[in-house]
């Protein structure tokens, strides 16, 4: 779907075998490293992430639902020159407002970003001072990117990290 230029959101999507692939690479690089803990979005494809690594650190998952990617609303598996054409008063005002402008039934940036900082400080509360691995989705780890190297959270879509690539954070509740 990401080269296909569809919005995702919620939809439990698979990953593809280019995905799977991606993800058994970047297992490949924890091997070697210790965690306490594994924590998962409940959608498929960060699910399916955390199983290839928690194959490699051996550690069980613990699913949490707010740790899904955005909701995108109405807008949810249509192609982005769909969303242009039926919505395209939304993608303005989301480029003007990124932070609390959202599509049609959708969440904004900042309720994303509120509910992942919730998940975050009780992980971080439960494992003070140790490693803990999240599989999560692009825009949520973005929304983190900012809150904790001090970006403007209007900035959050250009701070989308590549798929299966892990960003290091030190969090602080």
């Amino acid at each position: 779907w990401n080269l296909e230029g569809r919005f995702q959101g919620q939809l439990d999507v698979p990953l593809n075998d280019t995905g799977m692939d991606q993800v058994r690479l970047f297992a490949e690089t924890l091997a070697e490293k210790k965690f306490c803990a594994l924590y998962s979005s409940d959608l498929l494809r960060a699910r399916q992430t955390a199983e290839i690594v928690a194959g490699r650190v051996n550690l069980p998952i613990k699913l949490d639902s707010r740790l899904r990617e955005i909701f995108q609303g109405e807008v949810e598996g249509l192609l982005f020159s769909e969303v242009k054409e039926m919505f395209g008063h939304s993608l303005f005002e989301r480029s003007e407002n990124p932070v609390h402008s959202r599509m049609p039934g959708g969440e904004s940036v900042a309720e994303i970003a509120e509910r992942f900082k919730a998940a975050m400080d009780e992980i971080a509360c439960a494992h003070p001072s140790e490693p803990v691995l999240v599989a999560t989705h692009g825009l949520v780890i973005a929304t983190m990117i900012c809150r904790v190297r001090g970006y403007p959270m209007e900035t959050v879509y250009s701070h989308i990290p590549e798929n299966a690539t892990a960003e290091v954070i030190t969090w602080n509740p």
